[in-house]
């Protein structure tokens, strides 16, 4: 089956990983810009971020016939530093007309601090200026409850977003239901330590339904795993669900979420073609 993994950080991955993706059904990723590892310096630092994600994963990906997609920001780990993260995006413009940009992200709250507040709604200011749609980071462990109410009221507070090009990501059973209630995108990371596993996130797909509702690996410089959509969909098929539901949570939701982005160019693999060279 083919499958689209909606965030993960290929910047942070082998060019091997690039290869066992594509052999697992991959066809498409799209990386949100984060935290380096580290906390960078300068806001030219990042620039050279940006062209990496615009120029160079698109051609390690392209080799193995995956499409690689990104978005743009300074991540919340980061924004505790206001000055560096408004230097950042006044530079965000001159990237968004490169045709793999989707849009801004991911921004969010890492320790729901003020300053991060501050850069979160800056961060939207931007998004709503050009038009861009917008993928969140929900903070990690205790402060997930609390961070993802901050940041659904900011979002809701905003007349001006639509929430149909918003993906609230990194949601758990505690905070699924609020963001797909208030009318939201909610991704859901499955990491081998935190977050959600595959089966937490069939139960999640089980209690909720699919609509609007999609899974991501987030594959990074920590313990992650990258190949983490195929475990959900080998979770679903152990627990019979059907292969159109399994399709739409893995491949067709992400093509109509990311559809809503001028930067989606996404050529859908042959499926007749495929079958017929089988």
């Amino acid at each position: 089956m083919y499958y689209i993994d909606p965030h993960i950080h290929m910047v942070s991955r082998t060019t091997d990983d690039y290869e066992t993706l594509a052999k697992m059904g991959c066809v498409a990723l799209s990386e949100p810009a984060f935290w380096a590892g580290f906390d960078r310096g300068s806001a030219e630092s990042f620039r050279d971020y940006f062209r990496q994600l615009t120029e160079v994963e698109p051609k390690r990906a392209a080799q193995y016939g995956i499409q690689h997609f990104t978005w743009l920001c300074i991540n919340a780990k980061e924004a505790e530093n206001v000055t560096l993260s408004r230097e950042v995006i006044a530079l965000i413009p001159d990237f968004l007309d490169c045709p793999n940009v989707l849009g801004i992200g991911e921004i969010g709250l890492n320790k729901n601090t003020k300053n991060e507040a501050t850069i979160f709604a800056e961060h939207l200011e931007l998004a709503v200026k050009y038009e861009q749609q917008i993928l969140i980071h929900t903070p990690h462990l205790e402060d997930k409850y609390q961070g993802t109410r901050m940041i659904l009221d900011m979002l809701c507070d905003d007349s001006r977003i639509d929430r149909s090009r918003v993906l609230v990501d990194h949601v758990e059973e505690h905070t699924v239901r609020h963001v797909l209630e208030e009318g939201f995108w909610a991704g859901m990371t499955l990491y081998p330590v935190t977050k959600c596993t595959p089966q937490r996130a069939c139960d999640i797909i089980e209690m909720y339904g699919p609509e609007r509702l999609m899974a991501n690996s987030a594959g990074d410089w920590g313990p992650s795993k990258p190949t983490a959509i195929p475990d959900l969909i080998l979770e679903m098929r152990r627990r019979g669900h059907p292969e159109s539901l399994i399709r739409k949570v893995v491949y067709e939701n992400a093509i109509e979420f990311f559809s809503q982005s001028q930067g989606f160019n996404f050529k859908a693999p042959d499926a007749n073609e495929t079958a017929a060279s089988s």
